[in-house]
């Protein structure tokens, strides 16, 4: 085809008026992607540590604590609720980001990363009044040689000494699997159970709720004391992500906040370097 000058200066304007759209296009799709940094985040009825207020917003510790490490990274958190279980498998699968108050195991080593340590609150041993007048227990091991009934919730970790434990025949048989500790509380309340582990904060937080303070009781009974975590999906989320997670979580720390959010929900004066209350 012979050269037309005519064409050619009135095609190359255009041609170059249609490239740069399109690059304006991929530019504002990058854009976009960027400031639709959301991340999604477990919760579920568990005070102090997650809740929903009077106007239907996701609050308590865990909440609050993401959302400032969330904005650190110019991210958004989305709140789904699910019960312990089936939030460990969405985060296997990728369709959970952030799973909050983990515990690092050997299992779930396997499908998530963990974040630096955020909480400290021990998991104890919470008794019916009666049972504790019965059973006089001084450790966790002595459940094994009694009738004790210990409720254990389903997918909980409660630390090694548990996890030992646990291992033994005769302490295994005085286990009863429950999907939820709220429904423990009331087989405690109905005499089906005579005890269960939980987090010291919340069983005093849920049995205070329930009405139950006086039915059942905080023993001194420690069972693990280690600090819990954040779970973040090896599906969907890359170390390099962790990482800045980390980091914006230590200058939480550093500048007071982490101290602020945490007093908002514990009944005590919180001391940053023990991540608590201890």
């Amino acid at each position: 085809m012979p050269y037309n000058p005519d064409a050619f200066s009135r095609d190359f304007p255009r041609a170059w008026l249609r490239a740069l759209v399109l690059l304006g296009l991929g530019l504002l799709s990058v854009v976009q992607a960027m400031a639709q940094c959301v991340k999604t985040v477990r919760w579920y009825d568990d005070a102090p540590y997650s809740f929903k207020t009077a106007d239907g917003e996701v609050a308590g510790l865990n909440p609050d604590l993401v959302r400032a490490a969330l904005k650190g990274l110019n991210c958004d958190a989305r709140f789904v609720e699910l019960p312990w279980a089936r939030a460990l498998r969405e985060l296997e699968l990728g369709r959970l980001d952030i799973l909050p108050g983990a515990f690092r195991t050997p299992e779930r080593e396997k499908f998530a990363f963990f974040s630096r340590p955020v909480n400290r609150s021990p998991n104890v041993l919470f008794v019916a009044k009666a049972a504790a007048a019965k059973y006089r227990l001084k450790t966790l091991a002595d459940i094994a040689s009694t009738e004790f009934r210990l409720g254990a919730q389903i997918g909980v970790a409660y630390g090694a000494d548990y996890e030992a434990l646990v291992k033994t025949p005769a302490f295994a048989a005085r286990i009863t699997q429950v999907t939820s500790r709220r429904s423990a509380w009331k087989m405690i309340e109905l005499d089906r159970l005579d005890g269960i582990i939980a987090d010291e904060n919340t069983g005093l937080v849920e049995l205070q709720q329930m009405g139950l303070s006086d039915r059942i009781a905080k023993t001194d009974i420690i069972v693990s004391g280690e600090a819990s975590m954040m779970a973040l999906s090896q599906a969907s989320l890359t170390p390099e992500f962790v990482a800045d997670f980390d980091r914006s979580l230590n200058a939480l720390m550093a500048d007071g906040r982490y101290k602020k959010i945490v007093e908002r929900y514990v009944p005590c004066a919180v001391i940053v370097s023990k991540l608590g209350c201890r």
